[in-house]
């Protein structure tokens, strides 16, 4: 079964017929494009407001500014134009300011952009904030510092540079644990004026939101501001690092007290979403403890009875960004069904969920505007922008609201982005994307690429990635194929379930199912294939160096896995590491997966490999990059080492972007061109 979608043929309703009028993409091209982000429609439901980061290269950063557009379609006005960025931009709640973050604290504009005023003078500022309702208080976000640094304890020796660590999850993600946590303030509002703030987690070592992805999605007010709901996984050292159990929150202004909402769940619960009646409470919610991957749950409590239940039960897809109707009647959210995020609409009255966009692309967000949906909207082969949804008597309309990438669509040549099915090993019907070069001939042979995606658990849908971007890889000649193995959502749990504790199992058939499909075509040359991936896209490449059976003429891994023993030993969450692992290396009986670790078939390898790595990397920390690169050059096998310094499981800075990309596509080049 195959579906054709030629994205390179119509962008924005228009037809593009002549190539060669078009420029192919290049590592730049994708610090051209501006990103949009955080739609947030008025509560009027006649504007919405969104942010678009530009890049300078030359000065190696980045900067966002802040535009409104109406729903009902038109001009996008610019509201903001400065140096330095804009951030968690919101209406106030009667629509009269628009309030925002800048240098580390709050201001407020008029929603033309007019009249810009600070509004917070916050010691060591702020990091996320939202107004009540009833416009009688906002809240803040701010690191607070609970416990005492080694200068605090040794005050003779205050050039002393040091950390000491009693207890785990010393560091996180790319930061080391200093004794600070973010907490959650409240403060008295009045147009513009703010009062004195009360920290609800004083003396707490918690964090809200949880970290380190946690946003401004985790906190939200009750309509009448009476109380405010948050998010935080309330553990420590240890406990922290083994566990997902973060909870609901219930702090009551009037009392002053905090009540644990989500006691009786032990996975996360996150993100909680109060009905504009005030009676209900929806919320994500995984149910096992210790899996992060697990099904994300539609929780609904009655706020008044104090019952709880799950409506997504029977509904074999995960939920995210819930988002309530204006009578409290339904409840919008984003879900995957193979390899595409759509809008589902779920309604209370019987439990019934329904479907309401299609297409071959991502929807990223959904809020109400009146009698419309807004929602953010990206594919592989464009940018994230913001789209108007209608249902209607003959289907759902998607209308595009805002372009901001439109003229440099127009003039840069897209490859054909095809959608296929291909039988596995095991005989299932596995889905894969196939990406084609912009001037692709059906009578020449092209070098392929296999990508090996990451997560592991993570879908390879219609998303956009200004690293690993797959237009950017046919455009420099490439057939690009993105299977969507063994491990990842969208397809079923049991499908997502499957790869824990089987690393080297049937996922690893199901990427070797996939190339050797391709490599089939007649357009392919089977002598000039490469895999590529990161994360467990990149111990995945390290697998298949030890295992690919002569497959491979070239190899590219960035901040894989490469000795299970020693990864277990220094990454931070341990939660993942003992689900999918199956526990310690040292644990009686030893999981079996600790077999499929590169490691121990690094005797087999014989072909040229580039290992990318980031030394603020704590999640896969860099010495497996090392360990791969010095037995690979131990061996005489033809390698190289790319370190960024600054960067940490990815690559966020310009100049570092180009960089990864060049030296990508001129390794790649070298071996299968």
């Amino acid at each position: 079964m195959k579906r054709l979608l030629f994205l390179s043929a119509m962008l924005f309703g228009v037809v593009f017929n002549v190539l060669s009028q078009k420029a192919p993409m290049v590592p730049e091209t994708l610090w051209e494009f501006g990103r949009v982000s955080d739609a947030q429609v008025s509560p009027d439901g006649t504007q919405v407001l969104y942010g678009v980061t530009t890049y300078n290269v030359q000065e190696n950063r980045g900067v966002r500014n802040l535009f409104v557009v109406p729903v009902a379609g038109g001009q996008a006005r610019n509201l903001t134009n400065s140096t330095t960025s804009e951030s968690n931009a919101q209406w106030r709640p009667d629509g009269k300011k628009i309030g925002f973050m800048r240098g580390g604290q709050v201001w407020e504009m008029e929603p033309d952009g007019s009249n810009q005023v600070k509004i917070t003078e916050i010691s060591g500022g702020v990091t996320g904030f939202g107004y009540s309702p009833d416009m009688k208080h906002i809240h803040f976000t701010k690191r607070v510092r609970v416990m005492p640094t080694v200068n605090d304890v040794h005050t003779d020796l205050p050039m002393a540079n040091a950390m000491i660590y009693d207890d785990l999850m010393y560091r996180h993600w790319d930061q080391w644990k200093d004794g600070t946590f973010s907490h959650v303030f409240v403060a008295p509002y009045l147009d513009g004026s703010i009062g004195r703030h009360t920290d609800i987690m004083e003396g707490e070592p918690y964090d809200s939101p949880v970290p380190p992805f946690g946003g401004s999605s985790e906190i939200t007010w009750s309509p009448d501001g009476r109380f405010l709901v948050y998010t935080s996984k309330k553990k420590f050292g240890k406990e922290f690092a083994v566990s997902t159990n973060s909870n609901l929150y219930l702090y009551d202004l009037e009392t002053r007290e905090t009540r644990d909402l989500t006691p009786f769940n032990y996975g996360y619960d996150k993100n909680p979403s109060i009905s504009p009646n005030g009676r209900y409470l929806a919320w994500e919610s995984m149910e096992r403890e210790g899996f992060e991957a697990d099904k994300t749950r539609i929780m609904i409590m009655d706020l008044q009875a104090g019952t709880h239940r799950d409506y997504s039960e029977g509904f074999d897809q995960s939920s995210s960004n819930l988002t309530w109707s204006a009578d409290s009647r339904k409840l919008y959210f984003i879900s995957g069904q193979h390899a595409t995020y759509q809008i589902y609409s779920l309604e209370l009255a019987n439990g019934s969920i329904n479907k309401i966009t299609d297409g071959m692309h991502n929807y990223q967000s959904v809020a109400v505007a009146g009698r419309y949906l807004v929602g953010q909207r990206v594919s592989m082969s464009v940018p994230t922008e913001i789209y108007r949804i209608e249902e209607t008597r003959r289907g759902t309309v998607q209308q595009q609201l805002t372009f901001a990438n439109a003229e440099l669509l127009e003039r840069t040549a897209l490859g054909r982005v095809e959608e296929r099915w291909i039988k596995t090993s095991d005989n299932k019907d596995m889905h894969a994307w196939v990406i084609y070069p912009p001037d692709f001939d059906p009578n020449k042979k092209y070098p392929a690429l296999l990508f090996c995606g990451g997560g592991p658990q993570n879908a390879i849908s219609q998303g956009y990635s200004y690293r690993w971007n797959f237009q950017l890889m046919a455009s420099q000649g490439y057939i690009v194929v993105a299977p969507n193995r063994r491990g990842v959502p969208t397809f079923g749990q049991e499908w997502n379930d499957q790869i824990s504790q089987d690393y080297g199992g049937q996922n690893k058939l199901d990427l070797l199912s996939a190339i050797d499909a391709i490599a089939a075509e007649p357009y392919v040359d089977e002598k000039r294939l490469g895999a590529v991936g990161a994360s467990y896209g990149g111990f995945s490449v390290f697998w298949l160096a030890g295992n690919h059976q002569n497959r491979f003429s070239a190899f590219v891994a960035h901040c894989g896995m490469f000795n299970f023993e020693s990864w277990y030993g220094t990454t931070e969450e341990m939660f993942f590491a003992n689900w999918d692992m199956g526990g310690a290396y040292y644990a009686e009986p030893r999981p079996r997966n600790y077999d499929f670790s590169p490691h121990l078939f690094v005797g087999n390898w014989d072909t040229p490999i580039l290992v990318i790595h980031g030394l603020k990397d704590f999640r896969v920390p860099y010495g497996q990059g090392m360990e791969a690169f010095n037995a690979a050059q131990l061996q005489g096998i033809p390698s190289r080492f790319m370190v960024f310094p600054e960067e940490n499981h990815w690559v966020l800075s310009p100049q570092n972007g180009i960089l990864w990309q060049r030296e990508f596509f001129k390794w790649l080049d070298q071996y299968l061109k």
